[in-house]
């Protein structure tokens, strides 16, 4: 597995995303045990997770102890694991997602979330989302605080605009180690935070990395390309994709979420799958 890194620690090039074992759809419990130890087994020291991913309101961090469960379980050495895990939205339990961007708020929520991972201190702790309610320096600057007591290791921010990146930097005072936005061959408007990131060192987070590539096949000249490119080499549509965003700057690490070993497993290898310049070019113009 190639590493690459949040602030001075290396990660795999490919991390995996939590969300889709702890909401609607989900599987069962022993089929998401399975799926992150695949992950593990294929070399994925990057872990994304959020105290709001559950389906029901009396089980807020089912994902984050999920996850913790599966790290004590796996038979391998998990120290260089890094797990982040994010606070700021909540799931009040009817199917809709809600905010809260509250100093006290999130100063609670790390603590409870660092209950849950069964850690003293949270590796990469991210605000969820910007809360329209909740002035951003001063959600930001409680993750500021927590960084500076120790409560967490790393910090950083999801769902940020550009005016965002910066003034989270200069509340972190430079040490805003990652940005989480939503970011594929299908949702290309990060764009600039991905620039921006890429400029300033920052490790860029695409979730929902592999939008639209399930349905490559069906879309035609848009994402079409995506679907030629994969045969050509014999690979998936998802691995093609993720190659593309590897290729977009050294900054960015996709968190493509998975359910079921098999996905992850074939995540992964996109890192080895290298795509020329020409496909590149093609690619960037399928959007």
């Amino acid at each position: 597995m190639q590493t690459r890194h949040i602030a001075d620690v290396p990660v795999s090039a490919i991390g995996l995303g939590g969300m889709p074992m702890s909401i609607e759809g989900r599987p069962d419990r022993e089929r998401s045990v399975a799926t992150i130890h695949a992950a593990l087994d294929a070399g994925v020291t990057l872990i994304d997770t959020a105290d709001a991913y559950h389906l029901h309101a009396d089980e807020v961090g089912h994902n984050e102890e999920l996850i913790a469960e599966a790290l004590r379980t796996w038979s391998g050495d998990t120290s260089s694991v890094l797990v982040a895990t994010k606070g700021g939205h909540l799931r009040p339990g009817d199917g809709s997602w809600t905010l809260d961007g509250r100093p006290e708020y999130l100063k609670q929520a790390v603590q409870e979330s660092a209950r849950r991972l069964g850690v003293e201190a949270i590796g990469l702790y991210q605000f969820h989302r910007p809360d329209p309610a909740v002035p951003y320096e001063e959600s930001v600057g409680a993750i500021a605080d927590l960084l500076d007591a120790g409560t967490i290791r790393l910090a950083g921010i999801s769902n940020a605009n550009p005016e965002q990146i910066r003034l989270a930097q200069d509340i972190l005072g430079g040490r805003l180690a990652s940005v989480q936005n939503q970011y594929s061959p299908a949702f290309r408007s990060s764009q600039p935070e991905l620039d921006l990131c890429a400029e300033l060192g920052i490790a860029f987070l695409p979730w929902s990395p592999l939008g639209g590539i399930a349905k490559a096949g069906e879309l035609g000249a848009r994402f079409g390309a995506f679907s030629e490119v994969a045969d050509a080499h014999g690979v998936s549509p998802q691995q093609v994709a993720l190659a593309w965003e590897l290729a977009q700057a050294d900054v960015v690490i996709p968190i493509p979420g998975a359910s079921r070993p098999a996905s992850i497993q074939d995540s992964v290898r996109a890192v080895e799958l290298r795509l020329t310049s020409d496909e590149l070019e093609r690619l960037d113009a399928a959007g």
